[in-house]
């Protein structure tokens, strides 16, 4: 078997022709600004991966959806760093179900639209934000007849420039000061979201991620999710399946980024048969962690305990990662260094891992609290 023949494997098999279609395209075509790889994964369903199959999607498993992600992700970057958001938004639209009031008519027709329109979703969580939960509100919805006006920015925020649907933890401030939070899901381009420049370094430039302003917007009542009373149990809920979903994807984002370097030391055989095996096991022992977590999903096996152990997957896939791409560049050696922008592109693409939350520092007291027999905390 090749290296990434089962990732790529999976991806034709499930999105036939992507994989080929993205191979044809420059590399650093791909990695520019106005990339063809967002139009591409729409035109070949990329979109519905994760949609079921009930809804007109594609269904796939959570196991087959990162070894896709790898494989796009090993041709791609961007294009796999924009869409993380998408696959997220897409999977915790099922987690809302028994949570929110309601949630059956517009989770269902989201997902329609999806399916489809072949839509993309846009994310305006707190992904980003140090020291915030992956679900904190970024954005404030106050009364207004009719519905709520919403206000506030998310930055950075992939698919910008191509999202047909924005979806957002909300902040629901009531007369009396207080707040609750909700979920929203609204078209783009309703009057009041606009978009501004904000990504200024060049590694994953093609993923769009820009900010996303909300001035005033108005959004009916039946587009906003509400939490019903008594609903911390379930929000706990909501949360550990939005931290197991979201490590999930970025480790295996980024597994497949780290991959595409291991792929062009196989190919031109540098260093010695030991240190390419060597190579081979740092990429391949972060593959497996990210679909342990995947057959967790899959067997119904969640709650706080997957939610750690989704942590602890990523942080050592974070190392891997780490390991394999100065392994792999020193392997390159310095000429092919120079020669090959590529080289360099994706040492700093999947150097990126570290920038998602939570940050190493802020897990360190919740880990130790786990490993004496508390819950493992997200905030």
């Amino acid at each position: 078997m090749r290296f990434l023949q089962r990732d790529l494997e999976t991806c034709e098999e499930l999105l036939p022709g992507l994989a080929g279609r993205l191979a044809e395209v420059p590399f650093d075509r791909l990695e520019s600004p106005g990339s063809p790889a967002i139009p591409l994964f729409k035109e070949y369903g990329g979109t519905n991966l994760l949609v079921p199959r009930t809804y007109g999607g594609t269904g796939a498993s959570a196991l087959e959806a990162v070894r896709v992600i790898r494989a796009l992700a090993s041709l791609a970057p961007s294009l796999a760093v924009a869409t993380a958001m998408h696959h997220f938004s897409v999977g915790m639209l099922f987690a809302v179900g028994p949570l929110y009031e309601s949630s059956t008519s517009l989770h269902t027709s989201v997902l329609d639209v999806v399916a489809k329109n072949r839509s993309l979703i846009a994310s305006g969580y707190a992904e980003g934000r140090s020291g915030r939960g992956i679900l904190s509100p970024t954005v404030e919805a106050r009364r207004t007849p009719g519905g709520y006006l919403v206000t506030g920015s998310k930055k950075p925020c992939s698919l910008s420039r191509s999202m047909d649907l924005l979806t957002a933890s909300v902040a629901l401030r009531g007369d009396d000061g207080t707040t609750e939070m909700g979920l929203l899901v609204l078209p783009a381009d309703r009057p009041g979201i606009s978009v501004h420049e904000f990504w200024s370094t060049f590694p994953l430039v093609a993923a769009e991620s820009d900010e996303v302003r909300l001035t005033d917007v108005f959004v009916e009542e039946d587009h906003i999710l509400r939490t019903p009373p008594n609903a911390a149990e379930k929000l706990d809920e909501l949360n550990e399946a939005g931290v197991i979903w979201f490590q999930m994807i970025v480790a295996a984002t980024y597994t497949g980024v780290a991959s595409a370097l291991v792929d062009l030391v196989l190919r031109e055989q540098r260093g010695s048969a030991a240190e390419r095996a060597q190579l081979c096991l740092l990429v391949e022992s972060a593959a497996h962690l990210v679909e342990g977590v995947a057959r967790r999903i899959m067997d119904d096996d969640l709650g706080n305990d997957c939610a750690a152990a989704s942590l602890f997957t990523r942080f050592s896939v974070q190392d891997l990662i780490t390991r394999a791409v100065a392994q792999a560049v020193e392997m390159l050696g310095g000429m092919a260094y120079i020669a090959s922008p590529k080289i360099a592109y994706l040492a700093s693409a999947a150097q990126a891992v570290v920038f998602h939350p939570p940050s190493r520092i802020s897990m360190s007291e919740a880990v130790v609290d786990y490993y004496t027999g508390k819950p493992l905390f997200f905030s």
